[in-house]
């Protein structure tokens, strides 16, 4: 009996120990927030540190999908390193925890999804103006979204399928890009390109992320008025007898009178010439006045499974967007179409981002 008792003790202070962690954690995340949000205001000049700079990104979400519990989570803290003097050589590296904290109406707070994720880490080196050199882990060179994915820098807080499935987010190897100006009879323009291989595939996978290896490819911009980007690469699915792959892609982005539009395409093929996959979105940012803008976003999916199979599906994302400052974005969004997406589920969102 005294024995029993002593248990009932335990388990209720181990309980409460657990829930005081959890407050404590969840305090914690929102005192983050909020001096992140101080910071982001402050305009005092950094000291001089040698060429080095300190910075990073941080967003907090509340998702009420159509299936499911209603869920808040800090979604990501993002710290970036860089650093560069008057030499030829630059440094950058960024160290993301993904969904640090989460609290769903039937499970509580948990943070069972957490992880670091070594986004980026490469050395630069100058060449001359128009031919540079990049060693290390970078974002992979397709379309536009990936390379501007951080929650402060996009204007939805979910992200198009198109980019998510069909190639791989980074790439650890070598790169080469620059810039080459030209000139036309109406304005100066350029033509960015970018030639980038794998030297070594990725070692982790973080949840369902598919692996691939043998990565090489190139994008190329014309930088005008109106922007166009060409899209080029190969690789390999990491698994036994995995697919060999070829994409190609197009994407936009220009401004007509205050409204931004962009898109982006893929196609994607097998070494035997079979259908790969595919997927598209169109997106509209309009301006409403006082730094508030109303999203449209079309876009599409088609992607073949490990298992042979086909999923298709499709999203439309209805949203405001109020940019606060440059550094301070908050959205507001529902998200509808076909089919079911653990990145990109279908019913309501909400989200607040800050750059510092």
């Amino acid at each position: 009996m005294i024995q029993q008792k002593v248990k009932e003790i335990h388990t209720h202070l181990k309980r409460q120990a657990m829930h005081t962690l959890r407050l404590a954690t969840y305090a914690g995340s929102v005192a983050l927030l909020a001096a992140l949000c101080k910071t982001a205001h402050a305009d005092e000049p950094a000291a001089d540190s040698g060429g080095f700079k300190l910075g990073g990104y941080s967003s907090a979400s509340l998702t009420a999908p159509r299936q499911g519990s209603t869920e808040f989570q800090l979604d990501d803290v993002s710290l970036m390193l860089s650093w560069e003097n008057d030499g030829r050589f630059k440094f950058f590296g960024e160290l993301e925890l993904e969904h640090p904290i989460s609290w769903n109406e039937n499970k509580h707070f948990n943070n069972q999804n957490t992880y670091l994720d070594l986004e980026r880490l490469y050395l630069d080196y100058n060449l001359s103006d128009k031919l540079n050199i990049r060693a290390g882990r970078f974002l992979t060179p397709a379309g536009r979204w990936n390379l501007l994915h951080a929650a402060p820098l996009v204007w939805t807080e979910s992200r198009p399928l198109a980019t998510s499935y069909l190639f791989p987010p980074a790439v650890n190897g070598l790169m080469l890009f620059g810039t080459v100006p030209y000139e036309t009879k109406n304005q100066n323009q350029s033509l960015e390109y970018t030639f980038y291989v794998e030297g070594l595939k990725d070692q982790i996978r973080d949840n369902y992320e598919t692996i691939y290896k043998n990565v090489a490819g190139a994008h190329f911009t014309l930088a005008s008025q109106f922007n166009i980007g060409l899209s080029l690469a190969t690789f390999t699915e990491d698994k036994p007898a995995g697919p060999d792959y070829r994409i190609l892609g197009l994407d936009f982005m220009t401004h007509i009178k205050g409204w931004e539009l962009s898109g982006e395409g893929f196609q994607r093929f097998t070494s035997s010439g079979n259908d790969g996959g595919s997927g598209a979105y169109l997106q509209s940012a309009a301006p409403l006045g006082n730094n508030w803008y109303w999203l449209t976003r079309l876009e599409t999916l088609h992607q073949a499974r490990q298992d042979s199979a086909i999923v298709s599906g499709g999203r439309w994302v209805l949203g405001l967007t109020k940019r606060i400052t440059p550094k301070q974005v908050f959205k507001m969004e529902f998200v509808g179409g076909s089919n079911e997406f653990t990145d990109t589920p279908r019913g309501f969102v909400g989200s607040f981002a800050v750059l510092f």
